[in-house]
């Protein structure tokens, strides 16, 4: 969904929020943490440019459970951080919120906007444990939140979607259409 013209001006404003910074582990970690919002906003946005209502609702039920989950685990389980700063190691927020808006954009308008919006993400993850604010479990656990949620309460905008179906003695796919 990103055209080139926005695609540099969003490299230009990294390029301009970056240059005074002093070192290379400052810029990761600086847009791991823009990313992290960036890509949600991404999503919501992208819900208000086609009009699509019921995206919208849907991305708001899948965050806010990306998030209560996440939270939750953070409160509930308490791991220490690969720099020793605080016991929230366990899971990584950033991650899981970079999924969930990367995995919207993807299961709701398909695979050729998710790839970049999937490959922002993954430098997101990376950017935590670069920055030693998480070890890779805790990364990927994020991602998976952020992902399972997404896919819980999403459906494609347009297309054939196709689910595998188990119960008791039922196995099967569902095929759903929407136009």
């Amino acid at each position: 969904m990103l055209n080139r013209y926005t695609i540099q001006v969003l490299l230009a404003v990294f390029i301009l929020f970056f240059n005074n910074t002093v070192s290379a582990e400052d810029n990761i970690k600086r847009a791991g943490d823009i990313l992290q919002i960036l890509l949600p906003a991404a999503a919501m946005g992208m819900t208000y440019i086609k009009g699509d209502e019921q995206g919208r609702k849907q991305f708001y039920k899948s965050f806010t459970a990306t998030m209560a989950v996440t939270y939750a685990l953070k409160l509930g389980v308490p791991d220490m951080r690969p720099d020793g700063s605080d016991n929230k190691s366990f899971v990584s927020g950033h991650t899981s919120a970079a999924f969930s808006g990367a995995s919207f954009i993807q299961r709701r308008y398909g695979w050729k906007p998710g790839i970049p919006a999937y490959a922002a993400a993954a430098f997101v993850g990376w950017s935590r444990i670069e920055a030693k604010k998480h070890y890779i479990d805790d990364v990927a656990r994020g991602a998976a939140i952020g992902i399972l949620s997404t896919y819980i309460f999403t459906s494609p905008y347009k297309g054939v979607t196709i689910t595998p179906v188990t119960g008791e003695d039922t196995y099967g796919i569902s095929l759903q259409m929407n136009w």
